[in-house]
This record gives C-alpha cells, structure tokens and sequence, in this order.
C-alpha cells in the first residue's frame, strides 16, 4: 500500500515535467554569478596588492629603512637584484632575500601598517 503511494507520487512528478533539467546555459548562470563576485571582492584585490607590494620591494634601494617579514627594523647598506645588506644598528648586519622585506620606512616616520 504505502509502495503504490511513492509510485503514484513518483508518476505524478514525472508527468508534471519535475524530472526534466534546464538547458546548460540557464544551469550555468549561477556558476557564472559565483566566480564573478568571487573575481572581483577576493581575486582581484588580492593581485593588485601583491603587485603593489612586488613594485614597492623592487624599488629599494641603497638607504632606505626597511622592516623585513620577520620584523627588523634597519637601513639597507647594500642592495643586489635578490638580496640585502641590512644594517641592524650597533654593527650588527644581515643578509635578507628582497622579497622578505615587508614595508619601507618613510624619512623620519613610521612604517605604515598596510
């Protein structure tokens, strides 16, 4: 009794056009909206801060005061195409890769919190 009940229900969805599916363009459309928004509010911003930070770190130079990933703070004495002499203060100099160096220190101010 109860078998026959779903077969009925399961004939009258069929019959109705329950089981038939949209063409794939109209399927698609929420995918399509999906990776729009995701492009545009986390992809997007995203690359363009990487891409200010690469220009940012490129342009070092001999001088300039800079605060690495692992936070010291010192003046960049030497400067190759991947590495960094920094000066630490009190004679203390190290060698950082170019792309470890989180932000440059404006003259005589605060490095900016990005």
């Amino acid at each position: 009794m109860l078998s026959d009940q779903l077969t009925l229900l399961a004939g009258a969805g069929v019959a109705a056009g329950a089981g038939e599916s949209p063409p794939w363009y109209i399927a698609a459309v929420p995918w399509i909206f999906m990776f729009v928004i995701l492009w545009f509010f986390i992809l997007r911003p995203s690359m363009k801060k990487q891409k200010a930070h690469y220009e940012k770190v490129s342009s070092v130079k001999k001088g300039d005061k800079v605060v690495t990933a692992g936070g010291l703070v010192g003046k960049v004495v030497k400067a190759d195409d991947d590495y960094l002499d920094i000066d630490l203060g009190g004679g203390t100099r190290v060698k950082a890769v170019r792309s470890t160096i989180a932000d440059i220190v404006p003259p005589g101010g605060q490095a900016a919190n990005d």
